[in-house]
């Protein structure tokens, strides 16, 4: 999880505004050092802090799920898939104030450590991360959607909605699922981009829910949310686990890397290129005018 911007003291250095170097808002390369900073610390973590951040992850995420599906009980059937979307959001809210670790956000923000360090060793930390996070959050979806189909944890009218939006978000070939799941990772990415230019919590609820929302009101692909209904839908007879896991799970999870990878961590990556950021020419000048030379 990307943390939010973080003021550095320069107590030494001749008097500079507070927050963003220039203007209002932070720069590209003030985000892109706060996506930096907080993806080296989560690299750098213990397999075990990571696998149960994953586990709460893939377990929260599924209140997206069961409050979409809750939501379209309460208005008509032409209104449903906007109900859903409302309601869409709250899991992915939780997981970024609790700061958990959810697979497609790491499509950006490890990355950015290995563009700006290309050794394998890097490398090497950026797939043990993928994996201990994706297989976990995997884990606590199953758990969640497995909560849902067979225990009577909610009425009989939200079961039955929450097996119509499960049909309906796993529907569709392996193509079809890749191609969406494009879009709902390059969404995902870009919430944590976006995320990690602000402090403020309203902030980041909004940006989640701006970023979200549209997953569920267009039918994009989310592998870790859409776990939960596939594990659902398979749990409840809708569809085989074979299907589910082969024609859902695998090419959403392909589809949300290419999305994230190639459309927000390359292109951010991009505008800011090998200039050093704000932070780190505030750095180099603090150091000059310590020894005297500013």
């Amino acid at each position: 999880m990307v943390s939010p911007p973080r003021d550095e003291p320069n107590r030494s250095a001749p008097p500079v505004e507070a927050g963003p170097a220039a203007g209002t808002r932070l720069s590209a390369a003030e985000i892109h050092e706060n996506v930096r900073v907080a993806a080296e610390e989560e690299l750098r973590r213990p397999v075990p802090e990571l696998a149960w951040s994953g586990i709460a992850a893939g377990l929260t995420i599924g209140f997206s799920f069961l409050t979409g599906a809750f939501l379209t009980t309460l208005v008509p059937a032409n209104y449903e898939t906007a109900a859903n979307a409302v309601g869409y959001p709250l899991g992915f809210i939780f997981v970024v104030l609790a700061r958990n670790q959810l697979f497609t956000e790491n499509t950006l923000e490890p990355i950015i450590p290995l563009l700006n360090d290309r050794r394998p060793k890097t490398l090497w930390r950026v797939l043990r991360l993928w994996a201990v996070v994706l297989s976990c959050n995997l884990a606590g979806a199953l758990v969640f959607g497995l909560l849902l189909a067979w225990t009577p944890v909610v009425e009989p009218g939200v079961q039955a909605a929450l097996y119509a939006v499960a049909g309906r978000a796993t529907s569709g070939g392996f193509a079809e699922v890749c191609y969406l799941a494009v879009f709902a990772g390059w969404l995902i990415a870009l919430m944590a981009w976006l995320v990690a230019s602000t402090r403020a919590t309203g902030a980041q609820i909004v940006l989640v829910w701006l970023t979200t929302a549209p997953i569920a009101a267009l039918g994009f692909r989310h592998s870790i949310a859409g776990a939960v209904e596939a594990f659902y839908f398979a749990a409840t007879g809708g569809a085989t686990w074979g299907a589910m896991i082969g024609g859902f799970v695998v090419p959403a999870i392909l589809g949300n890397i290419l999305g994230g990878v190639t459309l927000v961590a390359f292109l951010n990556y991009g505008q800011v290129g090998t200039d050093p950021s704000p932070w780190a020419r505030r750095r180099a000048d603090t150091a000059r005018h310590r020894q005297g030379v500013a």
